[in-house]
């Protein structure tokens, strides 16, 4: 028996997010089935990341433990001859048993398009959010330098009552622009529920005068929902990679 990781890029657009669920097409169930198939076992991959219906990925991370001979390597390869056109596995490695993508420390980056233009760009639109006012970026990156480092984001989480903790640790928090394409890029130790959306949701409301920079503390303070901004909408995120420090 061996366990073996894969790095998993995937356009989300046609899939109901990455858990497999009963009534529809996941991230999840299509790496099993194939899986599956190729190595002639049942395969139940456990995914560093469950991003939801819509959002995109260029470096999601799994494991799978299979007692097939195909070398660990090989699978990637594999595996991108069978899967949908719009899922690739970037990577395969055998790693040690007892490597899990959820429970070891992490270091995972964040990213969110915002097309800001008077007109919607077809082109960016399954992949970046659309909005017309106009957003000042700059103002977004001085509400933006409040969230960084370690807090309480209960104002910032879409409410689970399995999860007890939300303290967490943003390590960097970006808002750039080139030319129509505004970029929000977070990097972390772990994000809640909709965290991401709804920091976003949050910066626009900066970035459109609604709110001013200096307001985030208090509202990180109120660990109230309610006083954050919107959760933006699914298509504009994508997970662009995940580190583990203590593993090479």
């Amino acid at each position: 028996m061996k366990r073996v990781k894969i790095t998993v890029a995937y356009d989300g657009t046609n899939y109901c997010g990455w858990q497999v669920q009963p009534n529809g097409v996941t991230i999840e169930s299509e790496l099993n089935k194939h899986l599956s198939e190729l190595l002639g076992e049942e395969i139940h991959v456990i995914g560093a990341s469950r991003t939801d219906a819509g959002v995109h990925a260029y470096g999601n991370v799994a494991v799978f433990d299979t007692t097939a001979r195909m070398p660990a390597d090989k699978i990637s390869y594999a595996m991108n001859t069978r899967l949908p056109e719009d899922i690739r596995i970037q990577n395969s490695c055998e790693v040690a048993p007892d490597f899990h993508p959820r429970f070891c420390k992490t270091v995972k980056t964040y990213e969110y398009k915002i097309c800001n233009r008077r007109f919607p760009d077809p082109c960016s639109r399954l992949y970046s959010l659309f909005y017309y006012w106009d957003l000042d970026e700059k103002r977004m990156q001085q509400a933006a330098e409040y969230l960084k480092g370690t807090h309480d984001f209960t104002s910032f989480c879409t409410h689970k009552p399995e999860i007890t903790n939300h303290v967490r640790t943003i390590y960097d928090l970006t808002v750039t622009r080139s030319a129509d394409m505004i970029t929000v890029r977070v990097c972390g130790n772990g994000f809640l529920y909709n965290m991401v959306r709804i920091l976003v949701g949050t910066l626009l409301r900066v970035g459109s005068g609604m709110l001013s920079p200096e307001e985030i503390p208090a509202i990180l303070a109120a660990k109230d929902r309610g006083r954050a901004g919107e959760t933006a909408r699914a298509h504009g995120l994508a997970l662009v990679e995940i580190r583990y420090p203590d593993y090479s």
